[in-house]
């Protein structure tokens, strides 16, 4: 059946079918009885999948990536579509409007997208405020005080949804001040997420991924540690990686993380690469700059997986996202090394089933 749907919804722009879909999903989901009819159709019922990670239960190992939800708007709507965990953003200090338009585009020879975006949020006020209303709302949090919470008060619901904020750089800020900006968007998300990515590896805004080198890492990363064992409820931080990166360069990111003691890494972002694609050259061109996520992927996030893995032999834990779209795509992802995997180009190509049929395989 979503086979026929896609076929209709890929006649027009993917930001707008995006928002569209979403939205009326969202309209569906604000009659509880509805919304109670979709999540018994799609949600996963499989206890043995729960998964422990960094002292988080997730009722799944399966997340939707960030760049999907970028401004939390939809938390409820993902929710009753079985998703273990949502990771919102990337989230930057100030709203900022993105890159200009179109800036999505589908490869369905492919099963690929190449985005421009350009971190396109809201900003973390109002992100930030969106997420303490739905936490309230579904009994996430009993805190008045966000600066007095107790980590315990997210973990009162075990079937939970759980947030991950995924943190970024206005594109304005120099990279020299990089860091104050990863440090407001963590300090004001850090009430209401229960864990952060911090995003170094997005190919869509200029000279962002200059921060992936070793020093420049460091200074972002150990700013965040010290505010994070400031609090009373310290929050996982992992950091997400481009597939681009040589070995290299990956040993400087794992030697980092090792010994700055991060609690984990994300591999992997989208490619700038364009090699082995069935997708015409001239069409590809048209397209312009951007990240390749999807299949395409596939292959070289489950490899800097498998690295990171055997590089740390195991200590150092991973998220996989890459070019997932089955069960079998998953348990690559879990038998190189990750304890959760994500998914988004999936997500668009298989349709709101993805999670339950992901669980039912696994």
């Amino acid at each position: 059946m979503y086979k026929i749907i896609r076929e209709c919804l890929f006649l027009f722009d993917p930001e707008k079918v995006h928002y569209f879909s979403m939205n009326s999903l969202r309209l569906l989901c604000r009659f509880s009885f509805i919304k109670k009819i979709i999540s018994r159709f799609f949600s996963p019922q499989n206890p043995p999948l729960q998964k422990d990670f960094l002292g988080i239960n997730f009722k799944n190992p399966i997340g939707l990536g960030a760049g999907f939800d970028k401004n939390a708007q939809y938390l409820n709507e993902l929710e009753a579509l079985g998703f273990g965990f949502v990771e919102i953003g990337t989230v930057t200090p100030k709203p900022q409007a993105g890159n200009d338009k179109p800036r999505l585009f589908r490869l369905p020879k492919d099963k690929a997208l190449i985005n421009r975006m350009g971190f396109n949020n809201n900003g973390v006020e109002v992100i930030a405020e969106r997420l303490r209303r739905w936490s309230m709302v579904n009994g996430q949090s009993s805190i008045q005080n966000p600066a007095t919470a107790a980590h315990s008060t997210f973990s009162t619901k075990p079937s939970r949804l759980i947030i991950g904020g995924n943190i970024g750089k206005n594109k304005i800020t120099p990279n020299e001040n990089a860091w104050k900006d990863y440090e407001i968007c963590f300090t004001a998300l850090h009430p209401y997420v229960d864990y952060f990515v911090v995003n170094v590896s997005s190919p869509n805004t200029p000279g962002l991924r200059e921060l992936q080198e070793k020093e420049s890492l460091r200074k972002i990363l150990t700013n965040l540690q010290q505010l994070n064992a400031e609090m009373i409820d310290p929050k996982p931080v992992l950091l997400k990686i481009a597939p681009d990166l040589t070995t290299s360069q990956i040993d400087d990111v794992i030697d980092l993380a090792m010994e700055i003691k991060l609690d984990g890494l994300v591999a992997s972002n989208t490619t700038i690469s364009r090699d082995g694609l069935v997708t015409a050259a001239d069409e590809i061109e048209k397209m312009g700059a951007g990240g390749l996520s999807g299949l395409p992927v596939q292959k070289m996030s489950t490899s800097m997986v498998q690295y990171i893995y055997q590089k740390t032999n195991g200590q150092l834990p991973i998220m996989a996202s890459g070019g997932i779209f089955t069960a079998a795509d998953a348990k690559e992802k879990l038998q190189a090394g990750a304890s959760l995997v994500q998914v988004w180009t999936g997500f668009v190509y298989e349709g709101p089933a993805i999670v339950k049929n992901i669980c039912k395989g696994l």
